[in-house]
Parts: C-alpha cells; sequence; structure tokens
C-alpha cells in the first residue's frame, strides 16, 4: 500500500520536514557560530481599550488580574501597560544601547504614534523598526480587500511616524496576509513564524517569500503566563541554556539562530531586567557570536542562500 501521506506527492500545504536531518550551514559572517537576535516589542498604546473603540481593556500578556468590565475602562490594566512605554523601554533602551547591540523592534504603529520620542531613540540607536501591525494582538478584517487597505495603511504610517520604510512583518497572520504582503511588496522578511532556528524561503501564491522565524519561549511573555518565569533568574537561566546549547551545536557544525523576545511592561521590570543583563554579560564571554537586527540576517540569507526548490505553500 502506498503511503497517504508522503509529503512529496500529498499535496498536504505543511512542511513536516523542514531542513531535516541536515540543516544548512548558513555561514555567519566572521565565523559565527550562532546569529543572537533581539527583538523589543513596543505594543504600549496599541491594545485593547474602550479609548480605541473596543469591547473593555487588555487582559493577555497583563499581569496583574483585573475585573474589568466590557464598556468601561480599566485603569489597572491601562496603567501597567503604561509602565512599558514611560519607564520599562527605556530601562532597555540603556541596557541595550550601554552594549551597543543591533536590536528589531517589532513596533505597534498606533503605539510608535503615540511616543515619537521612543521613536527617535530607536533611530538614533540605529534600531531596525519593523511593523507589528496597525493594532497589537487585533483581529484582520475577514475580507481580503479590508486586509489590504489595512496593510497599506499600517505600512505608510509606519514610514511615516519612523522616517523609513518597514523590511519586516510580524502581526497575526495568516495564508490571506502572506499573500495580500507578498502582492503589496517591499519586505524583506515575514517573522510570524516559529517553526525552525533558521531562516527559509516559502512558496506564498507562486511568489519565493523570506521567513526569518520568531520565538515565543526565549521570551519574556512567559512572565505573564501560566507556567511561566517567576524571576529574573529564571529568565536567565532558560536564555543561558538556550544559548549554550544552540552555541555548542555551532561549534560542532550545525550554526543556528537565536532570537530573544523582550517587552518594556515586562523584561524593563527592575527585577528582570538584573536576569536580562546577566544573559548579556554571558554571551560576551564568547567571540563567534553574530549579534544583529532581523534584517541583517535577511539580507545575508538573501545573498548566500537564493530561493531554490520550495516545499512549503501556502
Amino acid at each position: 500500500m502506498t503511503n497517504p501521506f508522503d509529503p512529496a506527492t500529498s499535496g498536504y500545504p505543511r512542511d513536516m520536514v523542514g531542513y531535516g536531518r541536515n540543516p544548512p550551514d548558513p555561514r555567519w559572517p566572521g565565523g559565527a557560530v550562532l546569529a543572537l537576535q533581539i527583538v523589543v516589542n513596543y505594543e504600549e498604546g496599541g491594545e485593547n481599550n474602550v479609548l480605541h473603540g473596543d469591547a473593555g481593556s487588555e487582559s493577555f500578556l497583563t499581569e496583574h488580574i483585573t475585573a474589568s468590565r466590557l464598556g468601561e475602562r480599566a485603569l489597572t490594566a491601562e496603567s501597567l501597560w503604561e509602565f512599558g512605554s514611560r519607564v520599562g523601554f527605556w530601562r532597555l533602551w540603556r541596557v541595550l544601547t550601554a552594549r551597543a547591540l543591533p536590536v528589531t523592534c517589532y513596533g505597534v504603529t498606533m503605539a510608535l504614534g503615540r511616543n515619537p520620542e521612543a521613536v527617535a531613540a530607536m533611530n538614533e540607536a540605529g534600531w531596525e523598526i519593523a511593523t507589528h501591525g496597525m493594532r497589537w494582538n487585533g483581529t484582520p478584517p475577514a475580507d481580503a480587500e479590508g486586509e489590504r487597505a489595512e496593510i497599506l495603511q499600517t505600512l505608510q504610517l509606519h514610514q511615516a511616524i519612523c522616517g523609513s520604510p518597514a523590511l519586516g512583518w510580524y502581526n497575526r497572520s495568516s495564508a490571506t496576509t502572506y499573500r495580500l504582503l507578498s502582492e503589496i511588496g517591499g519586505l524583506l522578511y515575514f517573522a510570524d513564524n516559529y517553526a525552525d532556528e533558521l531562516p527559509f524561503w516559502a512558496d506564498i501564491a507562486g511568489t519565493p517569500e523570506l521567513f526569518v522565524p520568531y520565538t515565543l519561549e526565549a521570551n519574556d511573555m512567559r512572565f505573564a503566563t501560566a507556567n511561566g518565569f517567576a524571576d529574573g533568574d529564571e529568565f536567565f537561566t532558560y536564555l543561558r541554556d538556550t544559548f549554550d546549547v544552540l552555541y555548542a551545536e555551532g561549534l560542532a557544525g550545525m550554526p543556528r539562530m537565536m532570537s530573544v523576545g523582550l517587552h518594556g511592561r515586562l523584561a524593563g521590570r527592575p527585577g528582570r531586567t538584573a536576569g536580562l543583563m546577566r544573559f548579556l554579560d554571558y554571551v560576551a564571554q564568547h567571540d563567534r557570536v553574530w549579534t544583529a537586527t532581523r534584517a541583517d540576517i535577511a539580507r545575508h540569507w538573501r545573498r548566500e542562500f537564493p530561493p531554490g526548490a520550495l516545499k512549503t505553500k501556502w
């Protein structure tokens, strides 16, 4: 009996194989055995809020359990988010710029527009500002034309607010979103993917598009989820252990990429920033690390690995 699930013949659209047993040597610059990518998510001011026309205040990735009622502002939740833009962002900015580290910001357009000083600081530090969508944690319009209009508005406002176009897209995406983004063009990479530790090309309605995968586990969001990090030490330990495994694999001939996700309202709290600082100091003790923005990684991949046979399709 033939295998009805054979990926070569079944037409199944998901790629469950990836690079398989022998992933490519990414040939990171300078002989690096690990590419480290740090993301600061800037979302505060673009979350659910009745002031933004939503039914209630945001509860996801909000630490305090609030008794928010529909149609009413939840000031406790609001102030927890406001800490991220007023204090936490600046703490992370100081820690990262003091070490002259390349950073990618996933910036929610509405949030960026409400804090021009933070945008100026990102540009001053040379950070890449990728787009995190018009709103945070929002659902795109159900119809394709409505979503296309929202994407175009997001990209146009992003350029006006940040002073340069977005090169990367990270937002809640569907197959329709990818197709629309591909048709609109202009992006170096998509990041709403967690399937690999190396960039990969995918066929989006007949066009090759580059994915630079992200992380939801080496990510401070786990401070605000069940079974997540309890303190800075747990955050540091997880990041260090992830780094150690990937660095050792790289030394053994299988270099990878490591992403770290940060938020001002989460890792920007001082007891957690301490864990981040210990991790960054630990990384600095290793000399074969390429710390890069996601755009840097995308450019490298496009140069070294132009699209060939594509298995992943949407």
